[in-house]
């Protein structure tokens, strides 16, 4: 395997912590707003839906379900207004996804659950305290179960190919260390080209072509990159491999993961 997994059992540090400190005990038929869209897919696939009353409008999976929840507004741009409107026993937040000033705000009305994910293990973990706390426990460690036997079948090979995982177009952005990306390439068997500079650093057409990666992947988020990226890209550093990969089965975590080792695979 090609990261060491957290204990599935009771592991996860109990009482669980909101914003404020305070222990947050296990919801009974409570009202859940998700500013993640990864976690909202996660609480839905839970069996939850009925209780996530408040999403993002970046809240898109599962798609044929979402929309019995209130759109409040974007991850960075909530309407703390409509979020308080909801009367929410719980708040589900990420600290890299959300800004501080309003999680802030709102974790002194509400209970607050600011997550932390930079790597697999980490969404694990979440994965069990989401759980834990909807009383959903069983399920969820089904759901980790299921990333763990995926990502254990993703062969490691002796030279992993170099990759530069391209975020944005203009300016130049890329995938660095420190970073949930840079732990889902590593996963699926490659090598960061960019895993010695600081998470998502501006890069210039000179630093790509030296960087000299094997492959050159151009996330479909957040950029929408498309086909006619695939020669920019090529003439930039013409030794490379240049594709289109889906953004989300690496930056997504919650019970998207499931499905990224499958196609980690493929590539």
């Amino acid at each position: 395997m090609l990261f060491e997994p957290i204990d599935l059992g009771m592991s996860i540090p109990k009482p669980i912590k909101d914003y404020r400190g305070n222990s947050i005990e296990p919801l009974t038929n409570g009202r859940i707003v998700s500013l993640v869209p990864s976690l909202t897919e996660l609480l839905f696939d839970l069996g939850l839906g009925a209780h996530v009353v408040g999403r993002t409008k970046f809240c898109i999976h599962p798609a044929d379900q979402v929309q019995t929840a209130k759109r409040v507004g974007g991850t960075k741009k909530f309407q703390i207004d409509q979020i308080m409107a909801l009367s929410p026993d719980l708040i589900v937040c990420n600290k890299e996804e959300n800004y501080r000033e309003g999680v802030e705000f709102l974790s002194e009305h509400h209970r607050v659950l600011v997550t932390e994910i930079y790597t697999l293990d980490d969404a694990l973990r979440v994965n069990a305290e989401l759980g834990y706390l909807t009383k959903t426990e069983d399920h969820a460690l089904a759901i980790n179960q299921e990333i763990i036997n995926g990502f254990s079948q993703i062969p490691v090979h002796p030279e992993k190919p170099k990759v530069a995982y391209v975020i944005w177009d203009d300016p130049l952005m890329v995938v660095g260390k420190q970073t949930f990306i840079d732990d889902m390439i590593k996963a699926a068997g490659f090598l960061n080209a960019f895993d010695n500079q600081e998470r998502y650093p501006v890069i210039t057409h000179q630093n790509l072509a030296e960087a000299a990666p094997d492959r050159i992947f151009l996330s479909s988020e957040p950029f929408p990159f498309g086909d006619n990226h695939i020669k920019q890209f090529a003439a930039l550093v013409p030794s490379a491999q240049i594709e289109l990969v889906d953004g989300e089965l690496f930056s997504w975590y919650g019970s998207r993961l499931t499905k990224s080792a499958a196609y980690f695979r493929t590539l």
